[in-house]
């Protein structure tokens, strides 16, 4: 039995993306490895419960400061004031989000780097932001014992920018809730439009935080042009997620599409409301420029819906065979992809059994067991 402290404070904080993936994977690993005490750490109020009750073996402890107070504490000033001195000792630390807390020295440590956007894109980020992860995430993970990628793209991107050695960095890819399954109800459905004004007509769906990486510029343009054409002439496109930065050209592209009545921004989307806005969706679109994982491709598809992805970064890992991918620096090409999926309902089936049975591939309990194998090689004896 060991002392696993973890540091949730993205899982309590944030709602998507990696918010998610730091929830799910631990609640995964507090019902896979029971055996094991552990201590849960975090910074800030928590908006987004972890667990509905409480757990035996499993503790909290909450900072001396809010999130951003220890962030500046940490990785801003660098002042080396321990984890331990908060949560007490621990054998061995876990971060899944980018950063790792300063630890005693000798304290085995395992740390999550979900993508290297701000290294391969750093024009698609605020510069202060970029400045600060370039500064802070190659320092951590210089410090851990050992790191985990979301998909093989990452982690050959840590090992050619930054030189990491291959046998240092391992492969963790997300699982797939299951919640996110194919949902026929009318009557959810009908809630789910009237609650965000969606009316009876199809729609296209993206998932994402409004950001340039996301590409939703030409994802607009590529859907104006195969509404005009007769594609999807009763079409409209709904956009899931936040406001990011330098969200100003998706608005932007919106307003030039001529098209802003057809297309819908919904914001944050309550966690209930997804799989089923997923069943609804005609199809699924991901045409990001550049993405660590993927998770919304691989959620669309346990719920049944056909995707388009880009053929860049780790997107073919995730959908493989079961999607349509496509170039996402061309409109045309994204147009094209839009077109092979809207036009044929054919393919739409096709591409719907695929994806079920490739999302059933990816599961929390099974990234829970690798991490568990990992966790066992770095507390053994001679464990790096």
């Amino acid at each position: 039995m060991a002392h696993i402290l973890i540091d949730v404070t993205a899982a309590v904080r944030q709602g998507a993306g990696i918010g998610r993936y730091a929830r799910e994977l631990t609640r995964a690993i507090l019902q896979a490895f029971p055996e094991h005490r552990y201590t849960l750490f975090y910074a800030g109020p928590v908006r987004f419960p972890l667990l509905e009750a409480r757990v035996p073996g499993v503790r909290w402890r909450a900072a001396p400061l809010p999130e951003k107070g220890m962030v500046w504490l940490w990785h801003r000033l660098g002042l080396p004031l321990p984890l331990e001195a908060v949560t007490g000792p621990a054998d061995l630390v876990y971060s899944p989000d980018f950063l790792l807390p300063p630890t005693l020295p000798g304290r085995r440590t395992l740390l999550t780097v979900h993508d290297l956007s701000f290294e391969i894109m750093p024009e698609t980020l605020p510069e202060p932001l970029v400045a600060y992860l370039r500064r802070n995430v190659p320092r951590a993970v210089r410090r851990a014992t050992h790191v985990l990628a979301d998909s093989e793209s990452t982690r050959q991107d840590l090992i050619r920018l930054w030189g990491v050695p291959e046998e240092r960095v391992t492969v963790l890819s997300s699982g797939v809730e299951p919640r996110f399954r194919p949902i026929a109800d009318p009557a959810a459905h009908a809630r789910v439009r009237a609650r965000y004004g969606l009316g009876p007509w199809p729609f296209l769906l993206a998932v994402g935080t409004v950001q340039p990486r996301k590409n939703y510029p030409r994802l607009i343009e590529a859907f104006a042009a195969v509404v005009r054409e007769g594609t999807f002439p009763e079409g409209h496109l709904v956009l899931v997620g936040e406001k990011g930065w330098k969200a100003e050209g998706t608005f932007e592209a919106i307003r030039r599409s001529g098209m802003a009545d057809r297309i819908h921004w919904l914001g944050f989307v309550a966690d209930d409301d997804l799989p089923i806005l997923y069943s609804m969706a005609t199809a699924f679109a991901m045409v990001s420029r550049y993405e660590g994982f993927g998770l919304p491709a691989l959620e669309a598809m346990a719920c049944g819906t056909p995707v388009v992805v880009s053929r860049t970064s780790s997107l073919p890992e995730v959908v493989g065979e079961a999607g349509v991918q496509v170039d996402p620096e061309s409109v045309m090409d994204i147009a094209q992809g839009l077109r092979a999926v809207l036009a044929d309902p054919v393919r739409r089936e096709a591409l719907r059994r695929a994806g079920l049975e490739r999302a059933r591939r990816f599961t929390w309990e099974a990234a829970a067991r690798r991490w568990g194998e990992i966790v066992e090689r770095l507390l053994s004896p001679r464990g790096q």
